[in-house]
């Protein structure tokens, strides 16, 4: 009999990893997620970042029920078709005994379905069930009488051509066989604009090709996240405090809202607040309000801004920032390196993409919507951790950049990116800078040695790249939502000797790799060839670790050409112990 138990997932996964729109396997069900519009909002935890909710156009975040006392997030049966393993009976699940989601044929006892293992997506993030009925029926005459499917493997082998669909009505069977071919669904049927995630919002009008895929594949569901670290003023007691009785100091006029403050901090018994530090705070988030909202570009830069000026502040900050200092080995590559004991980011869920991954969370029209209705919240999980601030010398980098190197691979896979936006037709992506190849690489070659010591398994760390102009600098952080996001480890290899240490053997470790010279000598790879020097061997970590999608990476610009000319941006340093 099919499970009645209600599927499970971590709280933070149903922003990350099965957010809004995407399919949720339990079991061996499959369910898609619904729009925010049908979530309980008393049972969604309010999360507040003022600056990254006014750059979202939204009020506040809200964080996804934890399901045990305050409901569940809403979700539907997704893909509709069903199969009986037994008398492999196809069709949607209602038309089976939906009820226990088992078959009711006599012969099969009950046996539970299983649900399809293909859908049909569109770029403009649609999606809908295989169409079997017409898949079937291509070309043929419609003729009325009973039309029940079957789905049939012969067991030769599992590749497509030995499953086939059969239809009563006697027209010739048809294997899936280049199903998954880009354009094999033009002739057979245009996208319906279908939104099951929306239950009862009417298809888009679309009629864009459709791309088969399989339920489970990483391709049916791509997150357009945005997030922020709480920097100050935004980060204090005081603005925490601010945040918890928004709803009130609002609407305060400034006479009475000393002495209001004043008498809440004594009641309060806190230590940790002042007067003065909750009136500025109030002002700055009425202000706030009154100005244009920031881009990501200015939210960036705000961080960066933060981060090199550093931060020592209160004991319940949640942004520290202490400077230390620089080894003097790496004193010619290094400006300025950071510890962070604390710090908390705010990671929020903007909409979705199928097929094809959206370069930034507001790039692309073709980003899916996570509400039928118009909602002033969006959904977001927060984290505390640890990290290491780095900040490269901008006299150094900027010397590289007018190098020979720094043009040539800067140039190579700018080439490669325009011959593929003219290829694909898809949203059209950028080339990266030849300062942002190499800030961008060194990130990942000190997550992975710097997880060697620290005590956290690549997987939990993460970068934030700060390359624009002027701009030369790295925030390696825990990315962990519960307590093994703080435990020391990291932000301790920042001390002088650690840090020059972890540089040195990460630089090495950039020199060579396992799948050389193929590797190193090899034109654009990866993922829609927007990699250059760069494979599993040496520079790529887990997807959750890398905020550009394990891509724009290029370890040539940090050690140069295996044969020692046109040197790299770190080819000068040396062993340290």
């Amino acid at each position: 009999m099919a499970t009645t138990d209600r599927p499970k997932a971590r709280q933070s996964q149903l922003v990350t990893t099965y957010g809004v729109g995407s399919l949720f396997p339990a079991g061996d069900q499959s369910f898609m997620i619904c729009g925010i519009d049908d979530w309980d909002e008393r049972s969604s935890p309010s999360i507040e970042e003022p600056r990254l909710a006014r750059s979202m156009g939204v009020a506040h975040f809200r964080g996804p029920s934890s399901g045990r006392s305050s409901g569940d997030v809403p979700a539907v049966r997704f893909p509709e078709m069903h199969y009986c393993p037994n008398c492999r009976r196809l069709a949607p699940f209602w038309k089976f005994n939906s009820k226990s989601m088992t078959c009711d044929a006599p012969e099969c006892e009950d046996r539970d379905l299983t649900p399809s293992r293909f859908v049909a997506c569109c770029e403009d993030g649609h999606i809908e069930d295989f169409p079997y009925f017409a898949w079937v029926h291509r070309g043929a005459p419609s003729t009325g009488g009973s039309h029940l499917l079957r789905i049939e493997t012969r067991g030769a082998s599992s590749s497509l051509a030995d499953i086939e669909i059969h239809c009563s009505c006697g027209v010739r069977p048809y294997n899936l066989e280049g199903s998954f071919s880009r354009m094999a669904l033009r002739e057979i049927k245009p996208c319906s604009g279908r939104r099951p995630w929306l239950p009862g919002a009417r298809d888009d009008a679309c009629g864009k090709p459709l791309r088969v895929l399989q339920r489970g594949s990483a391709n049916v569901w791509f997150a357009a996240m945005q997030s922020a670290i709480s920097i100050p003023p935004w980060s204090s007691p005081d603005a925490k405090f601010v945040t918890k009785y928004w709803p009130m100091l609002q609407y305060m006029p400034d006479d009475p809202l000393r002495d209001t403050v004043s008498q809440m901090i004594a009641e309060s018994r806190s230590e940790s607040l002042t007067v003065q530090g909750i009136v500025d705070a109030v002002r700055q988030r009425k202000g706030l309000a009154t100005t244009a909202a920031p881009t990501d570009d200015s939210l960036r830069d705000e961080e960066y801004r933060a981060l090199v000026d550093g931060n020592d502040g209160a004991s319940l900050d949640t942004f520290r920032c202490i400077q230390v200092a620089v080894h003097p080995a790496i004193r010619r590559f290094i400006g300025q390196v950071s510890v962070v004991p604390r710090l908390r980011e705010v990671r929020a869920l903007a909409g979705f993409t199928r097929v094809t991954a959206a370069p930034t969370a507001t790039a692309s029209p073709a980003i899916a919507k996570l509400s039928h209705q118009r909602v002033n919240w969006l959904p977001a999980t927060e984290v505390l951790g640890e990290g290491i601030f780095v900040r490269l010398d901008e006299s150094v980098v900027k010397g590289w950049e007018s190098e020979s190197l720094a043009s040539l691979r800067a140039g190579a896979l700018a080439s490669a990116i325009d011959a593929r936006n003219i290829s694909t037709g898809d949203v059209a992506v950028t080339p990266p800078t030849a300062r942002f190849l190499a800030v961008h690489s060194i990130a990942h070659a000190l997550m992975v040695e710097l997880s060697l010591d620290a005590g956290y398994p690549v997987g939990s760390l993460r970068e934030r790249i700060y390359a624009g102009e002027g701009q030369a600098g790295i925030l390696l952080y825990t990315a962990s939502s519960d307590s093994a996001g703080s435990l020391g480890g990291l932000a301790a290899l920042g001390q002088a000797a650690s840090f020059a240490r972890a540089l040195s053997a990460a630089v090495s470790r950039a020199g060579w790799c396992s799948n050389d010279p193929v590797c190193a000598e090899s034109g654009p790879s990866g993922s829609d060839g927007l990699n250059l020097a760069a494979c599993h061997a040496c520079l790529l970590v887990p997807e959750t670790s890398c905020e550009h999608r394990n891509i724009y990476l290029d370890r040539v610009t940090l050690v140069g050409w295996t044969d020692g000319t046109n040197g790299g941006l770190f080819d000068k340093i040396g062993a340290i112990t």
